[in-house]
């Protein structure tokens, strides 16, 4: 069942910063930002928006799968992986810069993520012997 767990969690994560990426590449195609038709038009002739569409559907149903099997604290809280994951892919994509905040509340994130994990095995019954 852990292999579902990470296999899962993985899936997820790579689906929720896919969607970002894919959103910032939009972003970027359809610059400069106006309110106007032609701004709608350019987000639309983008290939990347369909993609983060995409991954946004993939995503749910992820979520849905896991949801019916996994413990919800931890669950939830591996679900904000992708911030850190998009952060990351961010700095190595568009040259971001990371700053003291990002990288603490990065290492917040993955320690709330530990500290859950660690609490839902400790109350797990132990396995049977076969």
């Amino acid at each position: 069942m852990r292999r579902f767990y990470f296999i899962g969690f993985l899936v997820l994560v790579c689906f929720d910063t896919f969607a970002q990426v894919c959103f910032k590449l939009t972003a970027n195609h359809a610059m400069p930002p106006e309110a106007s038709l032609a701004w709608v038009l350019r987000v639309m002739s983008s290939p990347w928006v369909y993609c983060a569409i995409g991954c946004y559907i993939g995503a749910f149903v992820t979520w849905m799968v896991l949801l019916e099997h996994a413990p919800i604290g931890p669950a939830f809280a591996a679900s904000h992986l992708e911030v850190v994951s998009v952060l990351a892919l961010s700095v190595v994509l568009f040259d971001e810069h990371i700053g003291a905040p990002q990288l603490i509340g990065s290492a917040l994130i993955l320690a709330g993520i530990v500290c859950l994990a660690i609490s839902e095995t400790e109350g797990e019954p132990p396995a049977a012997a076969p």
